[in-house]
């Protein structure tokens, strides 16, 4: 019996549990409102990438002759003139080649002009019928191989004395020593490749930053633009600089394309030295003292489906005041205009209403504005659906800002 009770009682709970479920008094749901002020401020869209600092002017400086290295003048970081001797190879071999091509210029040269009078003796004979064709033209293949020989001597000779010349290096350029790759008593050898000796930079006052910028972000870089960076040697320092070229020439690295930017660098004080690394910021838009609003407050609409919201039905009814065919519709149909959007702007009472803008800059966080809004408006940029009680306490302590949204620089927090 007690057991028969006990079921009994407990479907007579479930089923008064149903029944208030089921036929509850629905709770009156309102909607309140995430907003911003707009207020007047500065947009600035920049592209980051990393380079290397080098010299504009670099040399490198080698030889194109073998041979021992016999004096070396200058060493890292001389600096030097166009002109200045910077080393010296061993000549004892080069001039030795330089008499024996002497000697064998003599020789040609002798040879020249015997040949040349017995030709020329052959050839009045000939004219004369005194001699046969056959001695004719032995006297002529002697002659013209002796011319031969002897232009063959004068051009060797001037290759051997260029060489000999070339055993004295000079500075092809006015500027510093960065780099010195050899030691008196070295042996160079330029049979294949010409060896580098020093390497010249022009002046390191006037240095660039060479920048791997990304594929996707080439396409904002164009030249003069406005170029900041900072070097780890010099962490609390910020260069400036202007975008002087940008390369054509595609670079791939593990699947990744990038494009060579080339950014002036001026270096007064020679704090920038070739080969560090440098973080650029390259300033591709900048607009100041513009009005600014969230940028999600142009993605905003009112969710006119919710039935429970009497602030929305106030919304999408006509603003007093205005032409019938001022309202905008919810989902913003002029959209399909080119930069130009619907934003919803609070009004004192609490309701909102939509106000037609043209759309600048963005920084994807923060959009330019035009139209219809003036400083200080309160723009929409979200809605939430609460209690009646909640809504009336968070409208009655509203700030006009979500908690949430990040302060632009210089904004103060409410």
């Amino acid at each position: 019996m007690k057991k028969k009770l006990i079921i009994i009682t407990s479907a007579l709970l479930t089923v008064v549990i149903l029944v208030f479920l089921l036929f509850r008094p629905e709770e009156k749901v309102a909607v309140g409102y995430e907003s911003s002020a707009v207020y007047k401020g500065k947009i600035e869209n920049t592209v980051t990438a990393t380079g290397t600092i080098e010299p504009i002017i670099q040399v490198e400086v080698g030889t194109q002759v073998s041979g021992i290295i016999d004096h070396i003048y200058v060493d890292f970081n001389s600096k030097v003139k166009k002109g200045t001797v910077l080393a010296v190879l061993d000549r004892t071999n080069l001039e030795s080649e330089l008499k024996s091509s002497e000697a064998t210029l003599k020789s040609a040269e002798t040879e020249y002009e015997y040949q040349k009078k017995n030709y020329e003796r052959s050839k009045s004979l000939y004219e004369k019928n005194l001699i046969s064709d056959t001695e004719y033209e032995s006297s002529k293949y002697s002659y013209d191989k002796a011319n031969s020989a002897f232009i063959k001597a004068t051009s060797d000779i001037k290759k051997v004395r260029q060489n000999l010349s070339y055993a004295t290096i000079y500075s092809p350029i006015d500027g510093v020593v960065l780099d010195r790759a050899v030691d008196e008593g070295q042996t160079v050898a330029a049979s294949f490749s010409t060896p580098t000796l020093f390497t010249i930079a022009n002046d390191l006052t006037q240095m660039q930053v060479i920048a791997d910028v990304d594929e996707a972000d080439i396409g904002e870089v164009m030249e003069g633009q406005s170029v900041s960076f900072t070097v780890d040697a010099f962490p609390e320092d910020t260069f400036s600089g202007k975008v002087t070229q940008v390369r054509l020439q595609p670079t791939t690295t593990s699947n990744v394309v990038t494009y060579e930017v080339v950014v002036n660098a001026p270096n007064p004080d020679y704090k920038l030295k070739p080969g560090l690394t440098a973080n650029i910021t390259i300033t591709t838009e900048e607009k100041d003292n513009i009005l600014l609003v969230p940028s999600k407050a142009l993605r905003f609409t009112p969710e006119s489906g919710v039935t429970k919201s009497e602030a929305v039905k106030q919304a999408t009814e006509p603003v007093p005041g205005k032409p019938e065919s001022a309202p905008e519709k919810p989902n913003g149909a002029e959209q399909t205009q080119t930069a130009t959007k619907t934003i919803w702007v609070k009004k004192p009472d609490g309701n909102i209403c939509p106000v037609k803008v043209r759309t600048g800059v963005s920084d994807g966080i923060y959009t330019e504005v035009s139209g219809e809004i003036k400083e200080g408006d309160l723009v929409v940029t979200g809605m939430t659906a609460a209690p009646d009680k909640m809504v009336a306490k968070s409208n009655g302590s509203d700030t006009g800002k979500s908690p949430f949204m990040p302060s632009r620089p210089g904004e103060k927090r409410k």
